[in-house]
């Protein structure tokens, strides 16, 4: 059983929906970073860096425990463990893992930044605003040019969607209404129907 160190972010959420879709039976552990959970020697010791996610996979790839931090990474390991989500195509597998950089380097930056100084800032920064509002909605922009082009980020549904799906979840947050994007708003619907991304986003409850 996988051990999940996590709590209730788009970043945590990527692991527990790859969790739920890979069907492997995992244990939560919930890390309430809003009370420094993340800060105690327990948890420093899986992530050095302080962060959730995290696993512990009991049996790791060589049969031994493994630790692994960095939602990316995570998503990578748990598709390689299943064989699922990253397509089989050597182009198709560069294509899903462009993608999931993007929302690495991009989508997961820019709109954590818009969350902060639309909703956390403790006074109003017009400048950060603008910033990364403009910066928000030019990737949105990105997003609705790819999807018109395929279903999916990576033609096919792949680590590359379950990793930017739950930060396109938070749009109120931005203020984008996903009516501007047709093409992400049917991506999002459709991800959304999965029973399997419903049960993921409901961790750690």
């Amino acid at each position: 059983m996988i051990d999940l160190y996590t709590w209730s972010t788009p970043n945590g959420r990527k692991v527990s929906i790859m969790l739920e879709e890979c069907g492997f039976a995992y244990r939560v552990h919930r890390i309430d970073i809003g009370k420094g959970d993340q800060f105690t020697p327990e948890f420093l010791a899986i992530n050095p860096n302080n962060r959730i996610p995290a696993i512990v996979d009991p049996e790791g790839p060589d049969g031994t425990p493994l630790k692994l931090f960095e939602s990316g990474a995570i998503l990578v390991y748990l598709s390689g463990k299943s064989g699922r989500f990253l397509p089989q195509s050597v182009r198709g597998k560069y294509i899903a893992l462009q993608w999931l950089m993007f929302q690495m380097g991009g989508v997961g930056p820019m709109f954590g930044q818009a969350h902060h100084f639309l909703r956390s800032a403790k006074e109003q920064v017009p400048y950060g605003i603008e910033r990364y509002t403009k910066e928000t909605r030019r990737l949105y922009g990105v997003l609705d040019k790819r999807l018109g082009e395929a279903a999916y980020l990576a033609d096919e549904y792949s680590i590359a969607d379950i990793a930017t799906y739950p930060w396109v979840a938070r749009h109120e947050w931005h203020k984008v209404d996903l009516s501007e994007f047709p093409r992400v708003k049917r991506w999002f619907d459709s991800i959304s129907a999965r029973p399997s991304v419903a049960r993921g986003m409901a961790v750690p409850g």
